[in-house]
């Protein structure tokens, strides 16, 4: 009996020799919503298997967590030194970190944790090397610094993207524009407020009869494809996390070199090892994780400009500013004056 990985392969080898035109355009809708299915099912085996793992999952501390992703050796854990002071192995050979290691950084007046996860290799998505346990950790982070060395980046960056993609992870993107709503009956009603050039309707129905939906309101406000259509129907399973791309050891060439990487989107090039540019990265981090500072002002007295309540862009009512105030009251995790941290100069 062919197991999930044989009928992913099997599907993916039908979709690269069949030739897309209007002809085999609801085939391959077809598919490809076959091919998200069994991936989704791969991702999250009936044993329960897609979590993180022992040793790999942490406590979550501070107002939001950002994972290290890399490959072995590429400088994570020497970079986890930098930001927090927190000690993570780190040695010139492979896979110097076995598991989750958190640690705590203060910029801007917010708490945020840092989780150097373990090196991936290729394949991790299919649970090489442990890695669906460490891409189901990033999974739940809300910023991923992914850690590359200068010398081979656009390699490895294509790689782990691909692993980040085929766990559900979508890389700097938002959710797509576009709603569907179920109905009894009265089929499948299409709307689109811009013109469509990825998809056609033929498409969007195979898509749809996959799912077994045959009868919905589908509105389109973006030029979508059918892997943006996919993503809504499978929206329980993605995740759209921001990326910062961190050139690491960029000691080790020319400032020629170091130039044409300033090109990669998201991107900013480091040394953890000797610290270079390391204030460049915390400021990428912070516009990335788009967090919003409220300045408390006491009964009678100035406003309190010291310790900030921290919220999330997505969270940041009344009752989310009240909760927070208490769960600061509650936790212990706020950093002593003693102990290491970043804080922007400004």
């Amino acid at each position: 009996m062919a197991t999930t990985v044989d009928k992913i392969k099997d599907i993916e080898a039908e979709m690269a020799k069949t030739q897309k035109n209007k002809a085999t355009s609801y085939h391959l809708g077809q598919l490809k919503a076959k091919l998200a299915k069994l991936k989704r099912e791969l991702l999250t085996p009936s044993g329960g298997g897609g979590g993180g793992g022992a040793g790999f999952d942490v406590a979550r501390t501070g107002v939001a967590s950002i994972g290290f992703i890399g490959f072995p050796s590429v400088g994570k854990s020497t970079l986890m030194s930098r930001l927090t002071g927190q000690h993570s192995e780190a040695a010139a050979y492979e896979f110097t970190t076995l598991t989750s290691v958190p640690g705590q950084v203060v910029y801007n007046g917010a708490p945020l944790q840092i989780i150097d996860l373990p090196g991936i290799i290729e394949g991790a998505k299919d649970g090489r090397g442990r890695g669906r346990q460490v891409i189901a950790v990033a999974k739940t982070c809300h910023l991923i610094f992914i850690v590359l060395d200068v010398n081979k980046p656009l390699t490895d960056k294509r790689v782990i993207e691909a692993e980040l993609e085929g766990f559900g992870i979508r890389i700097n993107k938002e959710p797509p524009n576009i709603t569907f709503r179920k109905k009894d009956k009265g089929g499948l009603n299409i709307t689109s407020t811009v013109p469509l050039t990825h998809i056609d309707h033929g498409e969007i129905k195979a898509v749809m009869s996959e799912y077994r939906i045959n009868s919905a309101d589908i509105t389109i406000r973006c030029d979508a494809t059918v892997d943006d259509l996919i993503d809504v129907l499978e929206a329980k399973s993605r995740s759209y996390i921001p990326v910062v791309y961190c050139l690491n050891k960029i000691d080790s060439i020319s400032i020629e070199e170091l130039d044409l990487l300033y090109r990669i989107p998201n991107a900013v090039p480091i040394s953890s090892e000797h610290g270079w540019n390391i204030d460049e990265l915390m400021e990428a981090m912070w516009d990335k994780l788009n967090l919003v500072r409220v300045y408390t002002k006491p009964k009678g007295k100035q406003p309190d400009y010291s310790q900030p309540v921290v919220l999330r862009s997505t969270r940041c009512t009344v009752e989310d500013f009240v909760s927070q105030i208490s769960f600061m009251w509650r936790a212990p995790f706020w950093p002593s004056p003693a102990e290491p941290h970043v804080q922007n100069p400004n």
